[in-house]
């Protein structure tokens, strides 16, 4: 069974919202009560000590009001060109409703590649962090102006499953027209049953999606690109939600507990991560470090320069990298934040030292604790 509470402990939650729900199909207008009904959700949410990351549909549909591109089929240029013109606008938008509650908001556009490679996804993941850590409402969404056919996501749906995965978010939630996964498309199936919750995605889930069951509206996804956010997500440790979001307050919905379909993860974000880093990542590279930084690793501490004695092979940033006591154990790994060639300007300095050796800092940590996994626990 669901929770009655979905959000209990999940402490990051993620929600997408497609263009349908924030553009009104037939005027081009943006829903403006419809988003400050949301607003009023995500203040239940940070009021309750969640952080908040909203992925956002929206730019090339705002924009094709506003270039007055409204009826026209787009080249993928003119698409980029409305991009460019709406997504001020839309982030101005989630401004404006959340800004009188007290909210700060900040905008982020990512790539196929920032989520993709490691020394980005770091980047990226840095960045969101430091956000969340502000109590900033992230509101990303594709940077369409600059993504080619062959480097973007098209749809957010998928986006929305790694930005979950990069914060390690608990919960995933995708506001969509239909409200959930059926065994065939509703709108042309009359026996199609609803699925309240998958428990795994197997083959025999994921064939439900089918070519028909595309879900209609102005956005690019359908019921194939939210299963494979799907399995992008539960992997990851995160509970994923399909719903229907046209209504006002859709989270207050979903926590009064209005039909959804729940994909179900199998582990929890922090689970999923260390078993990544630990069986996933070939390592670049070995750091030796000294017994304080062991038993400063051992308390959950993240591994800073000053512990660390020598370091062996050829990486850059975002690598992993293979952490070793002087008599040659292995007691961590970890994704590094610095090339081999900068952090050997700075093992065995201490943190204050960093940004005026290098004239820059990654953070503080050579490798933080959230990118560490213990392997003599």
């Amino acid at each position: 069974m669901v929770s009655l509470n979905p959000f209990k402990d999940t402490k990051r939650v993620v929600i997408k919202i497609g263009s349908a729900l924030l553009v009104d199909p037939e005027s081009g207008d943006l829903r403006k009560s419809w988003l400050e009904s949301l607003s009023v959700d995500i203040v239940r949410l940070t009021s309750a000590g969640e952080n908040v990351v909203l992925v956002s549909s929206g730019a090339i549909a705002i924009g094709r009001t506003r270039l007055n591109q409204w009826d026209k089929k787009l080249s993928l240029s003119e698409k980029q060109a409305c991009a460019a013109a709406g997504q001020a606008l839309l982030t101005q938008a989630y401004e404006e409703v959340l800004s009188p509650h007290g909210l700060v908001t900040a905008q982020v556009l990512l790539t196929l590649y920032d989520t993709e490679d490691r020394r980005r996804w770091l980047n990226a993941r840095g960045t969101l962090q430091s956000l969340l850590a502000m109590k900033v409402i992230p509101i990303i969404n594709e940077n369409d102006t600059v993504a080619t056919d062959e480097i973007r996501y098209g749809d957010n749906d998928r986006l929305a499953a790694r930005t979950a995965q990069m914060i390690s978010a608990g919960t995933l939630v995708l506001l969509s027209d239909i409200d959930g996964l059926y065994t065939a498309d509703p709108r042309i199936h009359d026996d199609a049953e609803h699925i309240p919750v998958v428990e795994s995605m197997s083959s025999e889930i994921m064939n439900m999606a089918g070519d028909e069951n595309k879900l209609a509206g102005m956005g690019s996804g359908g019921m194939k690109t939210k299963l494979a956010a799907a399995q992008i997500a539960t992997k990851a440790g995160c509970d994923m939600c399909i719903m229907d979001g046209n209504a006002p307050k859709p989270i207050s919905r979903l926590l009064d507990g209005e039909p959804c379909t729940w994909f179900k993860a199998t582990q929890n974000p922090r689970d999923a991560r260390r078993q990544w880093i630990s069986g996933h990542l070939n390592a670049k590279g070995h750091l030796t470090i000294d017994e304080g930084a062991h038993a400063a690793l051992k308390k959950g501490k993240s591994l800073l320069a000053v512990g660390i004695m020598d370091i062996t092979g050829a990486f850059e940033k975002g690598d992993a990298i293979i952490i070793k006591t002087p008599n040659k154990t292995e007691v961590a790994r970890g994704i590094i934040s610095y090339s081999s060639k900068d952090a050997m300007r700075i093992i065995g300095k201490t943190t204050a030292e960093i940004a005026d050796i290098l004239g820059y800092d990654y953070g503080t940590p050579i490798i933080h604790r959230d990118n560490l996994v213990l392997s003599d626990k």
